[in-house]
């Protein structure tokens, strides 16, 4: 069976509730192509707005982190169950940004993906290198190191993002032969951490996504769609990168 397709919005700290209320009622209008999975993940302000607009619609809802613990004393932290009442389905996990500026580690990443996926949400969990290991030559060390956490993982609630960190709202982006390389890799850790199960467990890939570069990547035989920044901001460029990977070739 064919993986299918995602195409992943991380608006990160962009679009309130009015700039949000403007693009659902775009991307509503325009004529998605079928067998792809789209998802949008606002800020929390803006995700009841976009759940009210979506409802109905092909377009998945997602938050852009989430906490381990059910309730209690984790003054700016959101627990799972309190997304589900809105209406998330999705939950981005481990995301650079998280992991440079807020202390994230593969072990609380880990935490907050299991804590996810017990409330009913699908994960996107985020690795990635930064340029100085890159040019270290420590790529696949930091994706093994970030890989070894998601064996606990349900890999059917699971969509891995392989991010770069060094392409991520730098106009730099992979090649499709960096981009393969890294997720060629990722697959095998997956098939060593959950056999067959791992085929169907889909990897994006993030950094620098737009639609001149989108179909060039996801024509890649293991990136199964995009994990998007600043392109999925607007309706419709986000709607032309959902159209590229509409008409990649299929993976299995």
């Amino acid at each position: 069976m064919s993986r299918t397709p995602i195409v992943a919005g991380n608006w990160k700290m962009h679009h309130g509730v009015a700039a949000t209320t403007s693009f659902c009622e775009a991307i509503l209008d325009e004529a998605l192509p079928g067998g792809v999975q789209a998802v949008i993940c606002p800020p929390y302000t803006s995700i009841p707005a976009a759940a009210m607009l979506l409802a109905g619609s092909s377009i998945g809802l997602g938050a852009q982190n989430v906490h381990w613990e059910e309730q209690g004393a984790f003054t700016g932290e959101i627990a799972p169950a309190m997304l589900v009442e809105l209406g998330v389905e999705w939950a981005i996990v481990g995301h650079s940004e998280r992991r440079a500026m807020f202390g994230e580690t593969d072990e609380t990443a880990a935490r907050r993906a299991a804590a996810a996926q017990a409330a009913g949400l699908t994960v996107i969990f985020c690795v990635g290198e930064t340029l100085g290991k890159r040019e270290a030559g420590e790529t696949f060390a930091v994706l093994e190191r970030q890989s070894s956490v998601l064996g606990p993982l349900d890999p059917g609630r699971l969509v891995l993002a392989y991010e770069p960190v060094w392409a991520i709202g730098t106009g730099r982006t992979a090649t499709p032969e960096q981009a393969q390389e890294a997720h060629a890799f990722l697959r095998e850790r997956l098939r060593g951490a959950f056999g067959d199960a791992a085929e169907g467990v889909r990897i994006l890939y993030g950094g620098s996504v737009k639609p001149a570069n989108a179909a060039e990547l996801f024509a890649a035989p293991d990136v199964d769609g995009g994990l998007v920044g600043g392109a999925s901001l607007d309706a419709a460029s986000f709607s032309a990168i959902i159209r590229a990977a509409a008409s990649a070739p299929p993976k299995e």
